[in-house]
């Protein structure tokens, strides 16, 4: 008689997997979580001090940096890539990230390794007060391969609705300040497979470590810092910086009849851009076209703001470019 297991779907694993998971997870939580961890689905309560509350979504995945991983054998960086593209695309709008939910899609399930990644997920959550109140995980015999997977996610945030920010507010002269990043965060790894990893291996040396080491480098989260920095200056305009590059996504939240100069020798860039760039043989403007080049946030905020929105962020951040008057692009000046 044919059986679930002989399908290829390990429903004792997948207990074990969520008992391993339960103290990650319920870590996040505090008094405003509604629901039991194993539940069908769990809330959070609305916070209070909103006059207009609007809550905002994002959703997102890490990508292709889930099969160097892989590789690799090598996942705790997963979780803060995949919190990080969510949440700081909600903080680029003003929102404060609440709760979040995610997926991950297994070819055969090994909590070992699954407990790696929700914990890593978990961890990002509690440094950005986030509640990880749910979450997904299946297996795909027969579609992926026993060792694949992907992993994605949801977070939900809220803002006052006077208080979005949009790009409205950016005028002529304001500054554009850049939030620094140390690594590569999840973009850009369809290039970095077909360009670099076929003409060295993980296990290589780099200047900040192992190739494998320094491409799976978890992300940097921006959305507690972007918190403390609304709560100190107005801000103009926010933009996270993913795939397409500081060009393709400031653009994003610039009027129509301004533009954002940007001096791109204004920040020390990580070792690693150029590591990628001289191995895989990718020209500046592909490379500035798909990775962060060291900027993985962006805000816009008066001149007379800026070292009290520097002292606010109390991250790495650098003056890179003023705006001016234009028609909504940016300008990268080499």
């Amino acid at each position: 008689m044919a059986t679930y297991k002989d399908a290829g779907v390990d429903l004792a694993a997948a207990d074990e997997a969520v008992a391993r998971m339960r103290s990650h997870v319920t870590a996040t939580w505090g008094d405003a979580v509604v629901g039991g961890f194993g539940g069908f689905a769990a809330g959070i309560k609305i916070p209070t001090g909103y006059s207009e509350p609007v809550l905002m979504m994002s959703t997102d995945g890490v990508g292709t940096k889930a099969d160097v991983a892989r590789k690799a054998r090598l996942f705790p960086g997963l979780g803060w890539d995949l919190v990080a593209m969510c949440a700081d695309d909600l903080a680029a709008a003003g929102a404060r990230p609440l709760a979040m939910t995610d997926y991950l899609a297994v070819g055969k399930l090994d909590p070992s390794w699954v407990e790696q990644v929700v914990a890593s997920v978990a961890a990002a959550c509690a440094e950005g007060n986030i509640a990880l109140i749910g979450g997904e995980t299946a297996e795909h015999p027969g579609v992926m391969e026993a060792d694949e997977f992907d992993l994605a996610g949801a977070v939900v945030g809220i803002v006052e609705a006077s208080a979005v920010v949009d790009g409205s507010g950016v005028q002529a002269g304001q500054a554009v300040l850049g939030l620094h990043s140390p690594n590569l965060r999840s973009n850009g790894f369809s290039l970095i497979r077909s360009a670099v990893l076929p003409k060295i291996g993980l296990d290589e040396q780099l200047t900040e470590g192992t190739v494998a080491e320094v491409l799976l480098a978890g992300s940097v989260l921006y959305s507690p810092a972007v918190q403390r920095l609304l709560q100190a200056v107005p801000v103009a305009a926010m933009a996270h910086v993913t795939g397409g590059g500081i060009a393709g996504n400031l653009s994003r939240v610039l009027p129509s009849q301004i533009d954002a100069e940007v001096d791109t020798q204004s920040w020390q860039r990580p070792a690693v851009f150029e590591e990628v760039a001289d191995i895989g043989r990718i020209n500046s403007a592909a490379m500035f076209q798909t990775f962060n080049m060291g900027i993985g946030f962006i805000t816009i905020v008066d001149q007379a703001d800026v070292e009290a929105a520097q002292r606010a962020l109390g991250v790495a951040s650098t003056v890179i470019g003023e705006t001016v008057a234009g028609t909504g692009s940016v300008l990268l000046n080499t």
